[in-house]
């Protein structure tokens, strides 16, 4: 029987292929699948988190989970309320906070928090995660639509089934249009280390500043050049003040 036939008889349909969707910046970070966030050093985590907070935008509205595991409760504390207010222009979403006191403990609450359904994000500060782990919640997330963040020590290596692995360090704050003596908008370099959606992407740095006016965040161009230089405000104010 040829094709002709057997299209004239219902038994042969043309099968399109959905749109793929488009990739690009932040590679479905906060909006769908698992994501590592390492810091590049000991110490970025105000740098990574800062990160997080502005780049994962999850794509429904509702509560974030925070877990937190003892270890890192304890040594750098927990994220204020006020740097949620500032990321989200003094509306931040609800968040729920938990302290898990051992790794497995940690990673069974994102899985139990992912299943069900009642919270937008998951964010876990955690210590390491195998790839047996990460495969769980990858499958976990991808069934129940909740996107995971996993928050990682510099220690953060080998192969996981993260979709993404981002490698995070703090950047020279943009000039203060201000005060030339205070910091400005903060900057983060971002390695994209790893990604399933886009694997050409791997290895890209993006130099960040975030907009607090705005709520945006942008990519700074020629930032590891060197320093930006001082504002035309920022040098009218240096010159008042040499005058006086």
């Amino acid at each position: 029987m040829d094709i002709a036939t057997l299209k004239s008889k219902g038994l042969l349909r043309a099968v399109s292929a959905p749109p793929v969707a488009a990739v690009g910046f932040p590679f479905g970070l906060g909006t769908r699948g698992l994501h590592e966030v390492a810091e590049a050093a000991y110490g970025d985590r105000a740098a990574m988190t800062g990160f997080v907070l502005t780049a994962a935008r999850p794509a429904q509205a509702g509560a974030w989970l925070w877990i937190t595991q003892t270890k890192f409760a304890g040594d750098l504390g927990l994220v204020p309320e006020a740097a949620l207010r500032q990321v989200t222009g003094g509306a931040p979403p609800p968040r729920l906070s938990l302290t898990a006191r051992t790794l497995p403990d940690a990673l069974w609450a994102v899985e139990e928090a992912v299943v069900s359904g009642a919270v937008s994000l998951v964010v876990a500060e955690i210590e390491a995660a195998d790839f047996t782990a990460t495969r769980r919640l990858t499958l976990a997330s991808g069934r129940h639509g909740v996107p995971v963040v996993l928050l990682m020590p510099p220690t953060c290596e080998g192969a996981t089934a993260a979709a993404t692995r981002w490698r995070i360090s703090p950047r020279p704050s943009a000039p203060n249009r201000y005060d030339p003596h205070a910091p400005g908008h903060p900057r983060w370099r971002a390695v994209l280390e790893r990604c399933r959606t886009a694997p050409n992407a791997a290895g890209t740095v993006f130099d960040l500043e975030w907009n607090d006016e705005t709520l945006s965040l942008g990519v700074v161009s020629g930032l590891a050049a060197g320093p930006a230089a001082p504002c035309p405000v920022a040098r009218e104010a240096i010159a008042r003040r040499k005058a006086s």
